[in-house]
């Protein structure tokens, strides 16, 4: 059968771009080709209404390409995120009629993304390398968007969960750092309460003099650092082990909600792309179908294979809308979760620097009061080092001759 001349028809609707070839011959449907163009995000609409004959006539092997939104997203600034317009492509379906063969078309699309638990990502081979959203910064928002291996089984943990478990982590550490200072504040109150006995011990109360009163000093002295040892302990309670405790109390809950939030968008994007896998599924049936009955047509098995035909291309082209509003809906979902992603990474790193900060704090807090203390306790030795000095052994034995003397007249020899 001569093969017709094939026009080509563009159709604009909705922003997209459509390009298909009418042929008047069963033999002319061979080469329709569809190219859905470049689209921009919001322009959701997969109806095209075509004029005349020809249809949409998507191939069997559809593939599909993410890529990042054409806005920022969210609340993240695009001076941060890095965002080129210009260089920035909406998801793409490019679908062939080239049944039978490979497609190039198919080929490239595939080595150009590769989907890894229902996330797109460009394919390393092909892909430029992208630019880092913080570069130099080492950021979360730039390392933790795979998956990766769960060491302690076979399957997978999230790199979002990774940063939940770091999270929680140090508030287990700081929560530990808080029982070691208490355990601190113990051993301040024990040993203040040890001073405080001590200095109550008669031992060596009746040495007299000069070193008497500087013996006494070392006793008084003992109640003074208990003093201080205790006013140590409250502050450490108060400025250090308290704030230290209660900081963020609510973490732990906090933390849940953010890691609900992002777990439910990744499975809304599980379920998006699964809607998908079963629309390409649906659309290979349909042009399978379409194939057949054009087979048919061609070696006239059917006086009703033509008005077949039609139905079949509606519902081919029918499968194609649907895999493209699919996709669509995939991409918005994809768009979502990356920019939950960047927003909550983010905040988690916010988070994690004013923590470590509350913690470097409240420890020069702790340095400080130490210093302190040790400045006080050295207040308390002052006095005794001043008697020390004071101490005269001759006017000590002056003293205790005045007060204990028995008589001044020495004995003489005695005479006959």
């Amino acid at each position: 059968m001569p093969r017709e001349a094939v026009d080509v028809e563009t159709v604009a609707a909705n922003d997209q771009c459509v390009s298909f070839a009418r042929g008047g011959t069963a033999a002319g449907l061979r080469s329709l080709e569809w190219f859905p163009l470049r689209r921009e995000r919001k322009a959701r609409s997969s109806s095209f209404h075509l004029g005349g004959r020809a249809t949409c006539l998507p191939r069997a092997g559809v593939t599909m390409s993410t890529r990042p939104p054409m806005r920022p997203p969210g609340n993240v600034p695009a001076v941060l995120l890095g965002f080129q317009p210009a260089l920035a492509l909406t998801g793409a379906l490019c679908l062939q009629q080239n049944l039978g063969s490979s497609s190039p078309g198919k080929k490239q699309s595939k080595e150009n993304t590769i989907t890894i638990n229902c996330v797109t990502f460009p394919h390393p081979d092909t892909m430029p390398e992208q630019q880092l959203l913080k570069p130099t910064e080492w950021s979360y928002c730039d390392y933790f968007w795979a998956d990766k291996k769960d060491p302690q089984g076979n399957g997978t943990v999230a790199g979002f969960e990774l940063l939940l478990q770091k999270q929680l982590k140090g508030k287990q550490m700081q929560k530990e750092m808080s029982e070691f200072i208490r355990e601190r504040i113990k051993i301040e109150e024990e040993y203040a309460k040890n001073l405080a006995k001590l200095s109550q011990n008669s031992l060596a109360a009746q040495e007299e003099g000069s070193l008497g009163e500087a013996w006494a000093q070392v006793k008084k002295s003992l109640a003074d650092e208990a003093e201080v040892h205790l006013k140590f302990s409250a502050k450490l309670h108060s400025e250090v082990e308290k704030p230290l405790m209660n900081f963020r109390e609510n973490f732990k809950k906090d933390m849940k909600k953010c890691d609900h939030h992002i777990a439910d968008l990744r499975k809304q994007l599980a379920s998006r792309y699964a809607a998908v896998e079963k629309a390409r599924k649906a659309l290979t049936e349909r042009q399978r179908d379409l194939e057949m009955k054009t087979q048919q047509l061609e070696i006239k098995l059917s006086n009703k294979t033509e008005e077949d035909i039609k139905k079949a291309r509606r519902k081919s082209t029918q499968a194609g809308d649907d895999l493209m509003r699919c996709v669509d809906l995939y991409n918005q979902a994809q768009s979502k979760w990356f920019e939950e992603m960047v927003t909550t990474t983010l905040e988690l790193e916010r988070l994690e620097v004013e923590r470590v900060e509350m913690i470097r704090q409240h420890l020069c807090q702790y340095t400080q009061l130490r210093h302190e203390t040790d400045m006080f306790n050295q207040s308390t030795v002052e006095p005794v080092d001043q008697l020390l000095r004071k101490v005269d052994p001759a006017k000590d034995r002056e003293l205790w001759v005045r007060e204990h003397k028995t008589g001044n007249i020495r004995p003489v020899d005695m005479e006959i």
